[in-house]
């Protein structure tokens, strides 16, 4: 009887307590929303458009880049022709931070891997190394950098292989921590090497991971490194900042248009070569490694 009696109150006190939970959520999420609603109303009252108004005009300046771009007929192909450099120019920059991104992210990935018999105060040394690499947006340190070395592709590079670093080693270093710790161990146990047995045992392994990741991450490069273009760094970037603030509205829409077919080939090529390696096409993997 009495084990049936705390049972019951101790059912009660938890029903208590799931109503006095969800009625502080109940008031939390009130009191955000009356928050948010003031918020908006006192910056609706001071703006000096409007919300709503400037919502109506959302797709004029889209509608006006499109209009002009269609008026110019064939010759808008000569326009995007002109503009081939400055997307030669983007993708270098992405391309070359890329590779020396995912070299040193490599490293990192290896050496703040717990599982890969690495020096153990190396790995929290590398880890804490890649989060700072990851916590610089490419943005501020590609301003900072273009201060000290000029307006040019360089500081663009540096900025983006810098993160790239921090974000790929991360990502890397998840892959590692999954691999099957049985082939390492058996070129172990026949004298193998450390370097030996990241190679044979650890490489095979992740390799169809990290071409996946290393291609996502060129994808996003791209954009990042036309981006940077808006603060001088070059290429599709400055372009555009010319054209959106004094050019005209077909140019606008060859840059638009020549940065979604770089991302569309990119991102079709990315995916064969996802598909080949992991269907295990020998010749893919002979053309990466």
């Amino acid at each position: 009887m009495t084990s049936l009696t705390y049972s019951s109150d101790q059912h009660a006190s938890i029903v208590a307590q799931e109503q006095r939970r969800r009625l502080y959520s109940f008031l939390t999420i009130a009191v955000v929303a009356i928050i948010m609603v003031s918020g908006y109303t006192e910056a609706e009252s001071m703006n000096s458009g409007g919300f709503m108004h400037g919502l109506r005009q959302f797709f004029d300046y889209p509608g006006d880049v499109i209009e002009e771009a269609w008026a110019a007929g064939w010759a808008f192909w000569g326009i995007v022709w002109r503009f081939i450099p400055a997307l030669i120019e983007t993708l270098n920059i992405a391309a070359t931070a890329t590779i020396l991104g995912g070299l040193f992210a490599t490293i990192f990935a290896f050496l703040s891997t717990r599982n890969l018999d690495v020096w153990p105060p190396l790995i929290p040394v590398s880890r804490r190394l890649m989060d700072i690499m990851r916590a610089f947006p490419e943005l501020i340190l590609a301003l900072f950098l273009i201060f000290v070395l000029g307006a040019s592709s360089v500081p663009a590079m540096i900025a983006v292989a810098f993160h790239t670093v921090g974000a790929l080693g991360k990502l890397f270093s998840e892959v590692n921590e999954n691999i099957d710790r049985r082939p390492v161990e058996g070129l172990q146990a026949v004298g193998a090497g450390w370097l030996q047995r990241l190679r044979f045992g650890v490489l095979p392994q992740v390799l169809p991971n990290y071409t996946s990741y290393f291609l996502m991450r060129f994808e996003i490069n791209v954009r990042a490194s036309a981006i940077l273009g808006f603060v001088g760094a070059g290429g599709l970037g400055a372009e555009l900042r010319r054209t959106i603030g004094w050019g005209s509205g077909e140019e606008t829409a060859a840059l638009l248009l020549l940065l979604f077919l770089s991302i569309m080939i990119i991102d079709q090529v990315s995916g064969m070569v996802r598909r080949s390696l992991v269907s295990g096409n020998l010749l893919a993997r002979k053309v990466l490694v």
